[in-house]
């Protein structure tokens, strides 16, 4: 196992950061990082946020699901699906390309390019002895997020990510099953037992982790995030940017 491969499978989410902050220089080298990341048709449509202000920190941590951690300690990313530029460029040479910007497929392109450039950067961070952890809570307050950072239309923000130096770290949990992930030739729908073994696999984890000890398994917590967030503010929010209306 090369040093790469080792580093991505001892990820964990850290959500408690010492106070000391990213230098000038770790931030470039981290965005540039992200930069290298593979584009749909070299498109890169996606901007990235970097929130240094404390206050504006603060209220992105209310309205992102009360996680004080993001205002705490490291830097706050915030990665953005943007046609913004593109829409713009292509007004400049008297170009529509509305049709295709404001489809759902633009949608999935800008959300792609923006998750692929966030993994470059958490493998870089991870590389250099720094923790991370996603904020997807930013989409539980993105219409009062996106007007803190003052977003404008063909943008919207898909998700947000603290780097940080870890003050303590999480224990790295059991992942699904190689086969309950990976098919071969055709969709396998018989998973059931597969699952099921997972099931008492994380129920076990979670009874004997260091951290919040539970007895859920992953089953009841994957059925239950999903049931507490439908999130249907999204279609109309997202309409309003320019996005998903064809």
């Amino acid at each position: 196992m090369n040093q790469t491969i080792e580093t991505i499978l001892n990820h964990v989410s850290v959500r408690s950061f010492t106070n000391q902050a990213l230098t000038e220089e770790q931030i470039k080298q981290l965005v540039t990082a992200a930069q290298a990341a593979s584009s749909a048709s070299f498109q890169q449509a996606y901007s990235i946020i970097g929130v240094t202000d404390p206050d504006l920190k603060r209220k992105i941590a209310e309205h992102a699901g009360n996680q004080p951690f993001i205002a705490e300690g490291g830097h706050f990313f915030v990665f953005c699906a943007d046609v913004n530029r593109h829409k713009q460029l292509a007004e400049d040479v008297n170009i529509n390309i509305s049709e295709t910007i404001e489809g759902i497929d633009a949608a999935l392109v800008g959300a792609i390019d923006a998750t692929l450039a966030a993994q470059n950067l958490v493998i870089a961070s991870e590389s250099m002895g720094l923790g991370v952890c996603y904020i997807g809570g930013v989409r539980d307050g993105i219409i009062k997020i996106s007007e803190l950072l003052e977003i404008p239309e063909y943008v919207f923000p898909v998700f947000g990510l603290v780097v940080g130096y870890p003050n303590e770290r999480n224990d790295s949990k059991p992942r699904i099953p190689f086969e309950g992930i990976y098919h071969t030739n055709r969709y396998n729908s018989n998973t059931k037992e597969i699952f099921e073994q997972y099931d008492e696999t994380t129920k076990l984890y979670n009874e004997n982790r260091s951290g919040r000890k539970s007895s859920r398994t992953w089953s009841e917590t994957a059925i239950g995030s999903f049931a507490r967030l439908p999130r249907s503010f999204m279609k109309d929010f997202l309409n309003g940017k320019g996005w998903a209306k064809r």
